[in-house]
Order: structure tokens, then C-alpha cells, then sequence
């Protein structure tokens, strides 16, 4: 075992004297230590009640004769750090935690890994880790939370987003504000629609490192206990049978995933995430990937914010497995692909019976919401590596549309101009320099995004920027623009009142200006250099990649 390393041979008994110092017995130390990974913390609310998951899942290790070894890792609520220098820490978390946990798994060389987790960077952070270390390990998730109710309609996390713009705009007074906002997060969990954190759970399940369910019970659910009591039961199983994760995630559950992801609509984060996820199996996960399963695979969910179901809607539907059979029938999974049951995916979905509850959550294939998939990945004059935009989410009135730039160098001013009804119908807002180096840490803009539908202007006025969005905006909001201004990509050379052709059909973004123009503006410009005050991302703004290559760590 790999913990023998730390706990046999005479030269170790001053490590199993500190291991007794905690209280453990002799006969422990013979059986597999589990690190059981618990992101629990008090500011998260998809982590604030982890620890009872945490003890169950150590439950199940101790049930199946392993010992559970439980350690902390860090986390990020991307809805607390909104539209404040805090964002620019949320994407850095997630090279940081996956560093933490091998940190911890390889100091401690533990047999097997737990990783119970919930929200936006960690849990792709948390697989990152799993991946690198390649020993049997199980995610788990806290689960989504339930969505709210105002007067007489469900309501999330995004309602109150775009309720400030409502009541700038007059819409909704300051009272029925505050209504709302103590009414729409009323559980713990994971923010109630298909944004970050609920995308990359469910995506799990098809990957195959998480057990089914883990995207869609409940976080408030008995299930939920149960589900973590089973995951430290299942690693002790792998452990024994000696599969891996790098055994699971190969080319084909690659695939799986990208063509979920592109059934349920999932946050456009997920193209920065899998492709670092997959990095680290060896696997290359390239934007065209994206792109191409999506021509092919139907939409069948329109979630929060994309329509009005919830994740807890999605679970009495079936969940992810009600999906994937749907998604079978027409051939579009590989259902031969190992999982954490130690079955295949084909065998679980026979094992759970799994088929549609609700054809008005999981549309048939023979009426899917779009032929095409949730997100689209758009090349031109403005974006030569590519950008990427969630189309379901979209109005068909933007799918086509020229558009005049309004340009900000920072989320802040645009964000004031929106508020002050500086921004008509016609324009697109440009938000540039909040890439990964140039931001740096390229935050997630969902505070402009729901100004912009909270005044109404979803279906008339366009985002692009080389920042990226949450998983809860919608309207043609257009990230990852890459190269970023920071780097000298076109972005940095718009001018006020550009016209700009967007074409999400046509997966073009252009800026309809003719090359002489255009490559007279690149020889004269010189991008801007911001002062960064924190050591830290310092160091992370002259490591990091592009957006199209997933924000991952470049190797010096």
C-alpha cells in the first residue's frame, strides 16, 4: 500500500508514533489510510453544512475497513467576490487547491482520496488533483440548493443579480428588492440553476469520478448523506481493484462529458474547466471540441438561467442518467467507459433504470429546445483563437445582430454606465483587460450581465469581453476573447462606436473594419500595463495561459 510509506519498517516508527499521537490504534495503521478532502468553510453556503457529508463519507471508509484521514482545502464564492477585486482570486483558487491536495495526498501518502466539495473553482480543482495523482479517489458534492419563491414564482441567485437593474431602471422598489433577495437562496447548497458549480457536478457524474446523482439531489435531501456515505464505501472498493482515475477519464469520456455538457446548457465556464481537468489525464481538450459536438448534440434542458426549471426540477426528472438515456438513443455517448461503481456507464444507466420523468425538463430528442447544443464557440477578426458564448441562453433577436461598440477597460465603468442608463439597444458593451493575465485572474462578470437584462436591454445589447461570465448570465454575452488585450489580441485595438458583426450561427465575431485599418490600429497599439499590488497573482498573471487553452499553469 502507498501509505506503507509512512507507516511500516522500523525506520518508521517515529511517523507511527506521531499517527498514535491522534489516537490511532495499531491495527489502523494495517489498513488503507483514505484522505478524505473536506472544503467545508463558513462563508460558502454550498459548503457551509459539508462537515455531516464529510463524516459520512469517513463512515463508509471506516465501514469497508479503511481509516479516514479528513484535511481542509480552501474555497471561493463566486457570488461574494462579484464585481470586487475579490474576483480576481476565484480562477487562481482552483490551480491552488488542486496544489493543495496533492500537497496533502503526497506528504501523507495517503492509499486512496475523498474529495467532498460543491462550488464553482473547486470542484474542478478537487478532479485536477484527483488526476495528478492518479490513485483511486471519488468526488462527491454538498448538492444544489432548492430555489426560492416571490410571489408565486421560482426564483434564484440571478433573480436578485438582475433585480438591481429592475429597481435602478423602476421596475421593483427597494422593499420588494429586499424581499426578493432574502427569498431567493433559502437552503444551503450549490446556487439552484445550471451555473458553474452545478454544471461541472453534474458533469462528473458522466466523466464517471462522481456516483450517480452527485449533480442534482438536493443539498437539504437525506439522499444526500446517503450518497457520501456510499462514496468513501465505492473507494475503498477501487482501491481494491486498483482503478484509477486516469483509468476512467480517457478520450472517450472526454466526449461523454462535452456532449452533456452541450444537452443540459451548462455554464461557459466548463470550456475553461474540462480542458484543465482532462490536462491532467495526458488528454488534449481544444475549443474546436467544444464546438464541433455541439453542431451535434441537441439541447434538451433549458435551466436557470436559460429557462425557468431548477437543478432540483432536473433530479425529480431523472437526473443525469435520465438525460444520458435520452441522450443514447440516438448514439451520441460512449456507454462503454469505465465509472467510480467499478460499472460501466452503459451498466449503470441498465442498474438505474434510467429514463425521463418529465419530457418538459428533459425534452425528447424528437423535440429538443435547439438541434445545436448550449454553447457555441466563435472565431474571426476579433477573437483568431476563439471566444465562446452560451447560445441557449440566448435571444433569437441577438443570435444575428451589428452592434456598436461601447468600450470600458474595466468591469467597474461599465457596470456604472449600464446602472446610469448609459447603454441603448444596439450597442455592445466591450469589457477588456479582465482576461486571465490581464485582469489578472479574469473575472466572472455576472454583475453587468444582469444590469443589462435587469434593464431590460437582454434582447437588444451585447457583452463581449476577454473576461469570462458566470454560469448564471444570459443574453448574448460573449467571453474568453482570446488572444486578451493584455497580450495584443484585437480586442485592445476596438475604438468607441466600432461596428462589430456578431454571427453565433455563423460562429463569427468581427470587427467590421477593413484590414488596412486594422492592422494600422495593431502597429500602433501597446497594451496596457496595470500595477499589480498582490504578490500572488503577480506570479499567477506571468504564469497563466490563455482563456483557449483553459487558464491552466504554462510549464517554464
Amino acid at each position: 500500500m502507498r501509505s506503507h510509506k509512512m507507516t511500516k519498517g522500523l525506520e518508521k516508527a517515529p511517523h507511527r508514533s506521531l499517527l498514535y499521537a491522534m489516537g490511532l490504534a495499531p491495527c489502523e495503521l494495517k489498513r488503507p489510510l483514505v484522505g478524505v478532502c473536506n472544503a467545508a468553510n463558513e462563508v460558502i453556503p454550498g459548503h457551509v453544512r459539508l462537515d455531516p457529508l464529510a463524516r459520512a463519507v469517513k463512515d463508509g471508509v471506516r465501514m469497508a475497513g479503511g481509516v479516514p484521514l479528513e484535511f481542509p482545502t480552501i474555497g471561493v464564492c463566486d457570488g461574494l467576490a462579484m464585481n470586487h477585486e475579490g474576483m480576481k482570486f476565484s480562477l487562481p483558487s482552483r490551480e491552488l487547491i488542486a496544489d493543495s491536495i496533492e500537497i496533502m495526498a503526497t506528504a501523507h501518502p495517503f492509499d486512496a482520496l475523498v474529495c467532498v466539495t460543491n462550488c464553482d473553482k473547486i470542484v474542478p480543482g478537487m478532479l485536477m488533483a484527483m488526476l495528478r495523482l492518479n490513485i483511486p479517489a471519488v468526488i462527491v458534492s454538498g448538492g444544489p440548493m432548492l430555489a426560492g419563491s416571490f410571489r408565486g414564482k421560482s426564483v434564484d441567485l440571478i433573480s436578485v443579480f438582475e433585480g438591481v437593474g429592475r429597481a435602478r431602471r423602476g421596475d421593483m422598489t427597494a422593499d420588494e428588492l429586499e424581499a426578493l433577495e432574502i427569498s431567493a437562496c433559502p437552503t444551503c447548497g450549490s446556487c439552484a440553476g445550471m451555473f458553474t458549480a452545478n454544471s461541472m457536478n453534474c458533469l462528473s457524474e458522466t466523466i464517471g469520478l462522481a456516483l450517480p446523482g452527485n449533480g442534482t439531489v438536493p443539498a437539504v435531501m437525506a439522499e444526500r448523506v446517503r450518497l457520501a456515505k456510499s462514496a468513501g464505501k465505492r473507494v475503498m472498493d477501487l482501491l481494491e481493484k486498483n482503478i484509477r482515475p486516469r483509468d476512467i477519464v480517457t478520450e472517450k469520456s472526454v466526449k461523454n462529458a462535452v456532449t452533456l455538457d452541450m444537452a443540459l446548457g451548462c455554464s461557459t465556464n466548463t470550456v475553461l474547466h474540462l480542458p484543465a481537468v482532462f490536462r491532467e489525464a495526458g488528454l488534449d481538450l481544444g475549443l474546436d471540441i467544444f464546438d464541433d459536438l455541439s453542431r451535434r448534440t441537441p439541447n434538451l434542458c433549458k435551466l436557470s438561467p436559460a429557462g425557468p426549471h431548477h437543478l432540483e426540477d432536473l433530479n425529480a426528472a431523472g437526473g443525469i442518467p435520465a438525460v444520458m438515456s435520452e441522450l443514447n438513443k440516438a448514439g451520441l455517448l460512449d456507454l462503454g467507459v469505465m465509472t467510480v461503481t467499478g460499472r460501466t456507464l452503459g451498466q449503470n444507466l441498465e442498474v438505474l433504470a434510467a429514463r425521463v420523468l418529465n419530457h418538459e425538463v428533459i425534452r425528447p430528442l424528437s423535440d429538443p429546445y435547439s438541434p445545436e447544443g448550449g454553447i457555441a464557440i466563435l472565431r474571426g477578426n476579433l477573437a483568431p483563437d476563439g471566444c465562446v458564448v452560451k447560445q441557449s441562453a440566448v435571444a433569437p433577436d441577438m443570435m444575428r445582430r451589428r452592434c456598436r461598440a461601447r468600450v470600458f477597460d474595466c468591469e467597474e465603468d461599465a457596470v456604472r454606465v449600464i446602472l446610469d442608463k448609459g447603454i441603448a439597444a444596439g450597442d455592445a458593451v466591450v469589457i477588456r483587460y479582465e482576461g486571465p493575465r490581464g485582469g489578472p485572474g479574469m473575472r466572472e462578470m455576472l454583475t453587468p450581465t444582469s444590469a443589462i437584462a435587469g434593464m431590460g436591454l437582454d434582447r437588444d445589447v451585447a457583452l463581449l469581453t476577454d473576461g469570462r461570465f458566470s454560469g448564471g448570465t444570459r443574453g448574448a454575452a460573449i467571453g474568453h476573447i482570446s488572444p486578451e488585450a493584455a497580450s495584443g489580441g484585437p480586442i485592445g485595438l476596438i475604438r468607441e462606436g466600432d461596428p462589430i458583426n456578431i454571427d453565433i450561427p455563423g460562429r463569427r465575431l468581427d470587427l467590421d473594419l477593413d484590414r488596412a485599418e486594422l492592422k494600422r490600429r495593431a502597429r500602433e497599439f501597446r497594451p496596457r500595463q496595470k500595477e499589480i499590488s498582490s504578490p500572488f497573482l503577480r506570479r499567477y498573471a506571468e504564469r497563466v495561459s490563455s482563456a483557449a487553452q483553459g487558464a491552466v499553469f504554462l510549464d517554464k
